[in-house]
């Protein structure tokens, strides 16, 4: 998914408007709206610096902001691809249908992503068992890793 419709996935869900994201992150108010339709409809990018600051300002992590571009299938298969070089996932069988799992013996990235998949699924385990709400379920994982405690705190890049 592309940066711009991260940003106006969590605009939505935080109730604002681009004038009022566009001067919460600093733009004159007279152009607050224009300026943020820019990057929400991809005809600008926004830099490193003003990401960080769409992020702080709609309270999520700047990495749920800057997602890969899975927009299309074909998108998405090739991070799927990628992440099989890089992180161990491979592609498998569970009763007939086709299931992602990771392979741990390619190395440091594949053991941290088991344990960052095994944060994922307490938490998802929690929402579905009634402990946490939907509400803190998407809190925690659109302020990743910033929500988890230091005890189950992991690398997060290496």
């Amino acid at each position: 998914m592309a940066i711009g419709k991260r940003i106006r996935f969590f605009r939505t869900l935080r109730g604002m408007t681009q004038k009022h994201l566009g001067t919460a992150v600093g733009f004159p108010t007279k152009n607050a709206e224009v300026r943020l339709a820019q990057y929400e409809t991809g005809s600008h990018k926004p830099k490193t610096e003003l990401a960080a600051k769409l992020a702080n300002a709609l309270s999520v992590s700047p990495q749920a902001l800057t997602v890969p571009d899975i927009d299309s299938r074909i998108g998405l298969m090739h991070t799927l691809f990628a992440l099989e070089d890089s992180h161990g996932i491979v592609i498998d069988d569970a009763d007939g249908v086709p299931a992602l799992k990771v392979d741990v013996s390619k190395g440091e990235a594949a053991n941290d992503l088991v344990q960052m998949l095994s944060l994922w699924h307490k938490q998802s385990a929690k929402l579905a068992n009634g402990e946490i709400s939907k509400e803190e379920y998407d809190q925690w994982r659109y302020n990743y890793p910033k929500e988890i405690t230091r005890k189950e705190n992991i690398a997060d890049e290496r």
